[in-house]
């Protein structure tokens, strides 16, 4: 029998409270585990045995026969801010963050804005989402609109992606209250300051929510789960992935992947590794973290990218730090895994404290760092290593 892991931390805040125990039977979409503060329901996506509880999962001793077609549906509200928040639905773009909240703020002079700028290389799910369903992304962005009084909705999107944006324009040629955005294609063009301020033209300051301008955001595949939550009283139970890098069928999209496949059976979809192979990374290649083959899939996993094995580097590293891109803990992971020292550790001037919080003044508008390059360097650094700086 096939043992599966559901974490009890899949968003924003502590990890939700188990309310099944070891020994029961849990069907799919069973409610399994609530909020402990901030955070999100989590229901079942597979039908099974609880085997343990532990601080961190629910494991499953999954059924051998399973239907993905059917689940139990959440409690029926007329209230679909109730039902989003029933349903589990976190931002599925990565962040993670309770959903509900994010629709209880009321913007009746403002725009909701849908995010499929696909921030990160190599994913692709949220274009072949939009493509594939323009109708029930414009049925979510006005449920959002209705959540959030908001008088206008802006799909934004990459203008590379033509076609795509040749069929949004004209899905919106009849809704006077739609538009389409184009964003630049560069990185982080999915971060919410810096969608505001192309979209918006507005800068927000480190720190400041959108909510204080007037926009609310949500990725494109959350607004899909919302329309589910919605019109099918569907939980959050299905993710879709992009798999990609060292493997045999590069940017494979998986539909509706119910959270808790490990990544190796994603792997094994696509025809295995490409030899050699490094390290699995989770989510995408800025941002990803470390993974191996029996990492479940959660809410927040967009990506399972095989990378290259690492190069290996014998000279002195610095880390030159931004928000946008890898944290120190993450680089200094990779560098050690290139056998280096790392020796010194710098952030980017754009930099701000905020909170306890080092944000990023201008996301996506990287300054020069020669002055931080010297300091690493007089600090015995041989070479330099940075998250995602364009300099």
């Amino acid at each position: 029998m096939t043992q599966i892991l559901i974490p009890l931390k899949q968003h924003v805040g502590a990890p939700c409270k188990a309310i099944v125990n070891a020994g029961d039977h849990v069907q799919r979409g069973q409610l399994m585990a609530e909020p402990n503060g901030l955070g999100a329901n989590i229901h079942a996506s597979f039908a099974g045995r609880v085997i343990d509880v532990d601080g961190d999962n629910i494991v499953l001793t999954i059924d051998e026969e399973q239907d993905f077609s059917t689940y139990l549906p959440i409690i029926e509200t007329d209230n679909p801010i109730k039902a989003v928040e029933n349903a589990g639905i976190v931002g599925a773009g990565g962040a993670g963050f309770p959903t509900f909240l994010k629709l209880a703020c009321e913007i009746p002079e403002g725009v909701f804005i849908a995010n499929g700028a696909e921030c990160e290389a190599l994913l692709v799910h949220n274009v072949k989402q939009m493509n594939e369903h323009i109708d029930q992304l414009i049925r979510g962005m006005k449920y959002c609109m209705e959540m959030t009084k908001a008088p206008k909705g802006v799909i934004a999107v990459k203008g590379k992606h033509r076609a795509l944006i040749t069929r949004l324009l004209k899905a919106v040629d009849s809704e006077p209250t739609l538009d389409v955005y184009q964003l630049p294609d560069i990185y982080p063009a999915g971060d919410e300051r810096m969608i505001v301020r192309e979209v918006m033209d507005i800068v927000l300051e480190p720190g400041q929510l959108p909510t204080e301008v007037g926009a609310v955001i949500d990725n494109v595949e959350t607004i899909k789960r919302i329309v589910e939550a919605i019109e099918d009283h569907k939980p959050f139970i299905d993710k879709d992935v992009t798999v990609s890098g060292r493997v045999k069928q590069k940017e494979t999209v998986f539909v509706d992947v119910p959270i808790g496949t490990p990544v190796k059976t994603l792997i094994n979809n696509v025809g295995g590794y490409v030899e050699p192979h490094g390290e699995i990374v989770i989510g995408g290649p800025m941002t990803g973290r470390s993974g191996d083959e029996i990492t479940p899939i959660t809410k927040t996993s967009g990506g399972v990218l095989v990378a290259m094995p690492f190069p290996q580097e014998s000279r002195k590293v610095g880390l030159l730090i931004c928000e946008c891109g890898g944290s120190a803990e993450r680089m200094t992971e990779i560098a050690n895994n290139m056998g280096a020292e790392v020796v010194a550790a710098e952030r980017c001037k754009r930099m701000v404290e905020v909170n306890g919080r080092y944000r990023c003044a201008l996301p996506g508008i990287c300054p020069g760092q020669a002055q931080t390059v010297l300091s690493l360097k007089k600090q015995g650094a041989e070479v330099v290593m940075t998250g995602s700086c364009s300099d």
